[in-house]
């Protein structure tokens, strides 16, 4: 193993029940969790150097969420390869296994009409945490005004329905050909990262698995690999490309249903990603689940292993901040859209636009933690506030 920090010594169980904590208590979001990591890992610990560990954030922001990829990256430097995914599985194992219980709750019970109104109260609140993580994104991504136009475009094609995938591979194009210095405007100082995203019953319970080939897990597992290589952005970047996968075109979830899975992922500690998770449970059951995670975070965790391994020998970023400064602003552009038109079947009536105006500026004013306020939507649902 190349030049190995002398740290602490700390075996790889006890990294993995370390990562294993704090895949379970991460809540916040991507930088909450990587704030908790800094200060056990660099501070407390002295697991890896504060600059490594810096290193390892920029580096697992290219493709895939960016938390996972320092849990990976911090393991392979420690312990190579296996040690990396180990701590990768460790970090992720409390949301999936999570998103999979909720799953067979949602799917078995969600039809009940006492829970009706709760999930209808979940609605407005994702529009608002979707709106939300555009605004803070969007605040880095769009300083220029031909970032502002990628942008504009971005989202103007994406409420006509346009191709996602094809819109954010333009917008990497677009980086490379105008560069980083016509689309980002100088940064001020990096500052850290802080907080603002029974088992044999339920394996005997999977969903109903959709019929047609498609949905079989081979076809499940290329749809979600096809996602997972143009998981840039963080995780938001996936409910724009979900939505227009798993709705619009495969329809193997309902408009109601996606909503309602956004809701659940957002429920958990781990990331977003574990949207990938609900969607699999719902066409393979367990199986499915597994197999949706495992093919959308294949690509993020090979390229990040890559990166972790040959980290001594990089240098030289300067066309990836190319095709990252062009992929941002495509990215914001279409997280906006994913939320108008995802709007139209979440927001119904005056009492539902209050609801996600409200929690809207909760999230963005007052920093209160999402779960808090799906608390809150479903309460209002429940409670006959919003129909």
């Amino acid at each position: 193993m190349d030049e190995r920090m002398n740290a602490r010594p700390l075996r790889l169980p006890s990294l993995m029940a370390l990562f294993l904590r704090l895949g379970a208590i991460g809540f916040g979001g991507g930088m909450a969790v990587v704030a908790l990591m800094e200060h056990d890992l660099v501070r407390r610990r002295g697991v890896i150097p504060e600059d490594e560990f810096l290193h390892g954030i920029a580096l697992g922001q290219i493709l895939g969420p960016f938390a996972v990829n320092a849990a990976l990256f911090v393991g392979n430097r420690r312990f190579g390869l296996l040690g990396g995914l180990a701590c990768a599985a460790a970090f992720l194992t409390p949301s999936v296994a999570l998103v999979i219980l909720l799953s067979w709750l949602y799917f078995t019970f969600h039809a009940i009409p006492g829970l009706q109104p709760a999930l209808i109260g979940l609605g407005p609140v994702v529009i608002a945490l979707i709106l939300s993580a555009a605004w803070s994104m969007g605040q880095k991504a769009v300083r220029t005004l031909p970032a502002g136009l990628l942008l504009a475009l971005a989202l103007g094609l994406s409420l006509l329905k346009w191709n996602s995938l094809a819109l954010i591979a333009a917008g990497g194009l677009a980086g490379l050909w105008l560069g980083r210095e016509r689309l980002a405007m100088p940064s001020p100082s990096p500052k850290p990262p802080s907080a603002t995203s029974s088992a044999p019953a339920l394996l005997a319970l999977p969903a109903a698995p959709l019929g047609g080939a498609a949905s079989s897990l081979l076809g499940l597992g290329w749809t979600f690999l096809k996602v997972g290589f143009v998981f840039f952005g963080g995780g938001f970047v996936l409910v724009p490309i979900l939505h227009q996968s798993l709705v619009e075109r495969l329809q193997w979830l309902s408009p109601q249903q996606f909503l309602d899975g956004v809701a659940i992922s957002n429920l958990t500690p781990g990331p977003i990603a574990v949207l990938a998770t609900f969607a699999g449970y719902r066409v393979q059951g367990v199986a499915g689940a597994l197999v949706a995670t495992a093919a959308l975070f294949l690509p993020a965790v090979a390229l990040m292993s890559l990166l972790s391994h040959f980290y001594s020998r990089l240098k030289d970023l300067g066309r990836a901040k190319d095709l990252l400064a062009g992929l941002s602003p495509v990215v914001v552009g279409l997280i906006l859209g994913a939320a108008l038109l995802l709007a139209k079947g979440a927001i119904h009536g005056l009492p539902g636009l209050l609801l996600a105006l409200v929690a809207l500026l909760l999230l963005l004013r007052f920093h209160w933690h999402p779960a808090f306020l799906l608390a809150l939507g479903a309460a209002a649902g429940a409670l006959g506030w919003v129909r």
